[in-house]
């Protein structure tokens, strides 16, 4: 039987001598948002590893080591925690928004099956996070109330060709899509690329949401078509959501509400 576990039993094993492994997913950025579950295992950790700018959204704690690091390196990263747990340490892999989405928790069980087999008997787990695009669509609606596909623009780790071929797939199989990593110096130019592919499938008055820094003071929500994104400024911090043909603006005072009804053209 597989044992369930709960921030309890995460603070019961605080003073084991056994070290563990935990991915925790901080959220988007408010601390509300962050899961009493991901704070009981901050609270229990002697090592906090991550990118530099989410372990510094962490409060200095007495006996709790910080090891920040680029955010090229994720390989490297998961080794060291798990270096680390392996001589005893109580490890927090942290990640922005959700671990498991174009995050930290897929490097971890990575290196676990390259590296060596006594890995693969430490004490793992990952703690959910609230993931940029639940943030996002939550500010204006429900756009992911149907089917929706989650892709990255970064081609770090696979070709451009994949992207460009995932996208067109999603926008002919009418999905609302949620782009992570639109824009980067090094790829300043992958964001409208990846409108134009689409903007030839999708129609140029389909709803599109940019949201940057969703929760933080910085917040920026611009509700646009996809005809006019392009023109929009994003950057790393933004996440895209483009709309399907069901995708509904309902008019209001203000920024209308956007939702994606549960069922779909001729089943309505």
């Amino acid at each position: 039987m597989i044992e369930a576990v709960t921030s309890e039993k995460i603070e019961d094993r605080a003073g084991d001598e056994a070290g563990w492994l935990v991915v925790v997913g901080l959220g988007p950025g408010p601390d509300r948002w962050l899961t009493p579950a991901a704070s009981a295992v901050l609270d229990a950790a002697t090592d906090i590893i991550g990118y530099g700018p989410y372990t510094a959204r962490l409060p200095a704690r007495a006996g709790c080591e910080v090891h920040a690091s680029d955010n090229r390196v994720e390989i490297e990263r998961a080794r060291h925690a798990l270096e680390l747990a392996s001589a005893g340490r109580r490890v927090a892999v942290v990640s922005g928004g959700d671990p498991g989405v174009f995050a930290m928790a897929a490097a971890v069980f990575e290196a676990i099956e390259h590296g060596p087999v006594a890995w693969r008997g430490l004490d793992i787990r990952v703690e959910p996070g609230v993931t940029a695009m639940l943030a996002a669509a939550a500010r204006v609606g429900a756009p992911l109330g149907h089917d929706f596909a989650a892709i990255s623009l970064s081609d770090n780790l696979k070709p451009w060709e994949i992207i460009l071929r995932r996208l067109r797939l999603a926008a002919e199989a009418d999905l609302v899509i949620a782009l992570y990593n639109p824009v980067s110096r090094a790829r300043p130019d992958k964001l409208r690329e990846a409108f134009a592919a689409l903007g030839a499938i999708r129609a140029p008055e389909t709803p599109v949401i940019m949201a940057r820094a969703v929760g933080r003071p910085d917040e920026r929500i611009a509700l646009t078509t996809l005809g006019e994104a392009p023109g929009i400024e994003a950057d790393m911090a933004t996440v895209v959501i483009i709309g399907s043909s069901e995708t509904r603006l309902i008019a209001r005072s203000g920024t209308p509400f956007v939702y994606t009804p549960r069922s779909y053209g001729a089943a309505r």
